[in-house]
């Protein structure tokens, strides 16, 4: 009995004398740098602006603003089929045309600010823009409203379905980002 305590107040005991091998665990800080290598704050002031966005837009009119919506609305200008001739879409398109302008020149006030004017590219093909975008679309309609609108606006009022929605979306999105990182390596 007395060899068993022994061993657990040894195991206790940290080791000062023992090296740190790269089959070890990163200390914290090395895990939140490879996460942000560009730091975390402006994702912090990026959330809390959405945030209060959405926040004002409910508070200030009533309106929930999702971008699914917001595209809907605004294809009710050209498109004459049934679907977005809806009521709900006509009524709301002139405010969400001017919703979505204001997400436009914010990126323009961004990139014009922030990064120079500098062009912005990514390493990712044409290809799966263009799948993802299907997808992300399709999945905007099943969903009925896109994560701007369920995981922001949503949960923000507290909708039970919008919860539901938003765990759907981020389990999808951890599966085919895993299966993304196997498959295309």
């Amino acid at each position: 009995m007395k060899s068993v305590a022994k061993r657990n107040r040894a195991r206790r005991r940290p080791n000062n004398h023992r090296t740190i091998s790269s089959t070890d665990n990163p200390p914290p800080m090395n895990i939140s740098l490879s996460l942000f290598p560009l730091g975390w704050q402006h994702y912090l002031l990026g959330g809390l602006l959405i945030g209060t966005g959405a926040a004002l837009l409910f508070v200030l009119t009533g309106r929930i603003g999702g971008m699914s919506t917001v595209f809907s609305s605004t294809w009710s200008y050209v498109v004459q089929r049934p679907f977005f001739q809806q009521k709900r879409f006509v009524d709301s398109r002139a405010w969400r045309l001017v919703y979505a302008s204001g997400l436009i020149l914010g990126a323009l006030v961004w990139w014009l600010g922030f990064a120079g004017g500098a062009v912005q590219a990514t390493a990712v093909p044409v290809w799966q823009l263009l799948v993802g975008g299907f997808f992300v679309g399709y999945g905007a309609r099943l969903g009925n409203g896109c994560t701007s609108g369920h995981g922001i606006c949503g949960l923000g009022s507290l909708q039970l379905p919008s919860l539901m929605a938003v765990l759907t979306f981020m389990a999808t999105a951890f599966l085919t980002a895993n299966l993304a990182a196997r498959w295309l390596a």
